[in-house]
């Protein structure tokens, strides 16, 4: 096992656009540090300067106490799963499996007691004689996986490896990855669109957005202090409320107005004091918002129910007010219908609060 370290390591591609734009973090030794952001924002890209797929425009990266930068990808002791799985299809899954400890030059012994390992750690023992393509996506993707086990490399790369994969595929795999993680300690980074996977796989999580990373930090820090507009918008589903609006004194405390709307904060935010007189984004999560019983009163705001979402053990409203569009997380209870104006009830303490021109935390 080993640690990887990124030091302002950039990727700038030929045409001038800078696809990496000065990474720096580490994945500690046996830790699961997931890479998550939008389609495009760099993610991919760095975890293929990692495995030495693409070459670095500046910076360091590090696997231990060596710098490898310079190295190949065969010599940097890493296995990496693809999106795509990348399975020979005229080879059987034991073939799949043994095939990098066969370029390796290990031995017969090796080989066999390597695969049977992999294989009985991922359910694939009666399978070992099938092709790919008699198995199912997720067969398909554990065989990916086990190809990656029996080398038993220093690091682990995961690159979207369950995109394909229908949602209750996802969800069994999700838990089957992090129960091998577990079981192994090797270091592994993963990388995600998904911020659900995001949240649930990673010890720590670098969150990427147009090539630069926003904050890294834990699953829980990420969502109870995001540290801008970007990260507090991205993780949470459904996202964060969001008003943009001014501070402004009030006959008790502080009120932010937001058009037509506005929203008592009392004095529980002294702090913000300050802050008077200045345009701010005011940001506060579905589960934070909840409907009241009768009128408006206290720390509330009223709004329109234009649409309930009923999953189960919860209920998703989308309701219009003169800030805009709000939704509001709630356990199943009577509702107002359609079309009817809700009051609903926040504590000022749950607003999370940015700078309307930087979008960085206040």
């Amino acid at each position: 096992m080993a640690a990887v370290k990124l030091e302002r390591v950039r990727k700038v591609y030929e045409n001038g656009h800078v696809a990496v734009a000065g990474a720096s973090f580490e994945a500690r030794d046996g830790e699961l540090l997931v890479l998550v952001g939008p389609s495009g924002c760099g993610k991919t890209t760095t975890l293929r300067m990692i495995a030495g797929l693409e070459s670095i425009t500046s910076g360091t990266l590090s696997i231990g106490e060596r710098v490898v930068n310079d190295v190949a990808p065969k010599d940097r002791d890493i296995a990496m799963v693809f999106q795509s799985y990348a399975l020979y299809p005229h080879m059987t899954v034991a073939e799949n499996l043994a095939f990098g400890l066969k370029l390796r030059g290990e031995s017969r012994e090796t080989i066999a007691a390597r695969v049977r390992e992999a294989a009985d750690m991922l359910g694939l023992g009666e399978m070992l004689e099938r092709q790919p393509r008699a198995l199912s996506g997720g067969q398909r993707q554990r065989v990916a996986l086990g190809r990656a086990l029996v080398r038993n490399p220093k690091v682990f790369l995961l690159d979207e490896p369950l995109s394909n994969l229908d949602a209750k595929l996802r969800l069994s795999m999700r838990v089957e990855i992090a129960r091998l993680h577990r079981r192994l300690g090797t270091t592994t980074i993963y990388v995600t669109h998904d911020q659900i996977e995001a949240m649930t796989l990673g010890q720590r999580i670098v969150v990427f957005n147009r090539g630069e990373i926003q904050q890294v930090d834990a699953p829980m820090e990420l969502y109870t202090r995001p540290a801008n507009l970007f990260v507090a918008g991205f993780l949470g589903s459904p996202a964060m409320n969001f008003f943009r609006g001014t501070l402004r004194r009030a006959d008790v405390g502080l009120e932010l107005q937001c058009g037509g709307l506005r929203l008592p904060l009392g004095e529980e935010l002294v702090r913000l004091a300050p802050l008077a007189d200045r345009e701010v984004v005011a940001g506060i999560r579905p589960e934070d918002l909840h409907p009241l019983e009768g009128r408006a009163s206290g720390h509330a705001l009223t709004a329109q129910l234009e649409v309930v979402e009923p999953v189960g053990n919860e209920i998703f409203l989308n309701l219009r007010c003169p800030a805009g569009e709000i939704v509001v997380r709630t356990p199943p209870r009577a509702l107002p219908e359609p079309g009817s104006t809700v009051a609903l009830g926040y504590a000022p303490a749950a607003l999370h609060f940015f700078d309307a021109k930087t979008e960085q935390r206040l």
